[in-house]
């Protein structure tokens, strides 16, 4: 098995997105590849056909190389939760929370099992792409890093490096990242490419020149920015507050500070006539045609910033008005009349919107399912701990239908109440006749819904990613390494 890491000059470099086209582009080439990170940290995580978490990255780019993904492609998924630090989850499996100086103590356990699961990967496949983490020159953090340079080493691979021109100062995080990296490392250098390059290119015709001057490693070349080419991001912290465009109706997603799951927005870029943004603002919460309270990983926490930002006002002043209000998972647990942290023992209200009562337990549910609305059939998943009931004798209408894993027959799912809906179900957007529904009653017109398979859509994409490295990157020194 061969190996490539890739490494970036910094957090949110792009290691992501060239993990990605890269994967696409190998499959293309018909090599038998697969995704690693051997630690993620992130809140938007995956639910496996196993009933395992992972993080969203890794879950794409085994779309990207046609696998199905599974927990051994990101043994370690830190989940931060605030300031008592992450849940551990260890092989797709939720275990404790633990500070940031706990968990480095008894960083060895967690190589030995990202060390087990790199030795499993040596007969499953041709190429590993590994996804580093942060910059692999934390100074601070090098001797109890498991993600970027010690699995490369561990496996004999070599390894990309991948720069934000975004950031400014793109020469020296190459330049600089290079000097600090050791020389064993350096000879594992296949290149390096520029990534979000906006504007002429031809601007940037001297960076050959000046980076393997400085430094010996192949430049690769420049990728320029394309929205189009956006993948589910590995972190809800890097989904951006957007203003809205003036006069142009549009869907406000809260982003509260501990939001998760923030894949759930992606299909509405894809739609004409109707913008989704993200925001923290009531102003722009009212005026919107919607609004939805995406997952969070700690609802309480983020119910009291809803209400400290006035938030709460806002949503209740949609509703009130009658436009759709929409929470998904921990947002609909927010939408309801009460929250229950039994280990506390202290009851929370909700929003009064929906007629549920919400109880948080020790055992987290994550599972894959699958939705159903009229012939349209679609995978959606859920990864919650609380479990809500509803009042006694209350009506309510349904959304769609759900066939969860182990059951032979769909039933009925989701929960709607006036122009009020709740679901527990990640990805109930893929399906685009509930984003025509949510549309239609927020009385948007001349809206154009993107009708393609959501996941037809994405390979598209993955598709149009490996066409970008094939036509701006010099990727000689990857086919030489990989016989390809």
């Amino acid at each position: 098995m061969k190996a490539i890491s890739i490494l970036g000059t910094s957090s949110n470099a792009g290691k992501s997105w060239m993990a990605t086209a890269l994967c696409a582009w190998l499959r293309r080439q018909g090599v038998k590849v697969a995704p690693f990170k051997a630690q993620n940290m992130a809140n938007n995580a995956f639910a496996t056909l196993s009933g395992g978490e992972i993080g969203v990255a890794q879950a794409v780019q085994a779309e990207a190389c046609g696998l199905v993904p599974t927990v051994e492609m990101n043994p370690i998924l830190l989940k931060p939760n605030g300031p008592d630090g992450s849940q551990i989850v260890r092989l797709g499996v939720a275990g404790e929370n633990a500070t940031a100086r706990d968990y480095y103590r008894s960083i060895e356990s967690s190589w030995e099992t990202v060390r087990e699961t790199l030795d499993h990967w040596n007969s499953e496949c041709e190429v590993l792409v590994l996804e580093g983490a942060g910059s692999p020159v934390e100074l601070n953090l090098m001797d109890r890093d498991i993600v970027n340079l010690r699995p490369i080493e561990y496996l004999d691979g070599k390894w990309l490096l991948v720069s934000n021109i975004e950031y400014g100062g793109v020469f020296a995080q190459i330049i600089g990242t290079w000097n600090l990296l050791p020389e064993s490392i350096r000879a594992r250098g296949l290149g390096v490419a520029v990534n979000r390059f906006r504007g002429d290119l031809s601007l940037f015709d001297g960076a050959k020149r000046e980076i393997e001057s400085r430094a010996e490693l192949s430049y690769l070349g420049v990728v320029p920015f394309d929205r189009a080419l956006a993948i589910d991001d590995e972190d809800s912290l890097n989904a951006l507050t957007e203003a809205p465009q003036t006069g142009r109706p549009y869907v406000a997603w809260i982003k509260y500070p501990r939001v998760s799951n923030s894949q759930d927005m992606l299909p509405w870029k894809h739609d004409e006539g109707v913008d989704s943004i993200w925001t923290s603002d009531p102003r722009v919460v009212r005026s919107a045609a919607a609004v939805v309270l995406p997952g969070s990983k700690n609802t309480l926490e983020d119910l009291r910033w809803l209400r400290e930002a006035d938030l709460d006002l806002a949503v209740l002043e949609l509703a009130n008005s009658g436009r759709p209000v929409v929470g998904i998972c921990g947002g609909k647990q927010m939408l309801g009349r009460s929250l229950y942290e039994p280990r506390a023992g202290t009851t929370v209200q909700g929003l009064q919107l929906l007629p549920i009562d919400t109880e948080f337990l020790a055992e987290k549910r994550v599972q894959r399912n699958e939705a159903k609305l009229g012939d349209r059939v679609w995978e959606t998943f859920e990864i919650h701990t609380g479990e809500s009931r509803v009042g006694t004798g209350v009506q309510y209408g349904r959304l769609f239908e759900v066939r969860k894993a182990g059951e032979r027959a769909f039933t009925a799912d989701g929960m709607k109440v006036g122009n009020v809906w709740g679901s527990y179900q990640h990805g109930i957007f893929d399906a685009p006749e509930l984003r025509q529904l949510l549309v239609d009653e927020a009385g948007i017109a001349g809206v154009l819904i993107c009708r393609d398979d959501w996941k037809q859509k994405r390979m598209k994409v993955y598709d149009a990613m490996a066409d970008s490295l094939e036509r701006y990157l010099d990727l000689d020194t990857v086919k030489r390494y990989l016989g390809v």
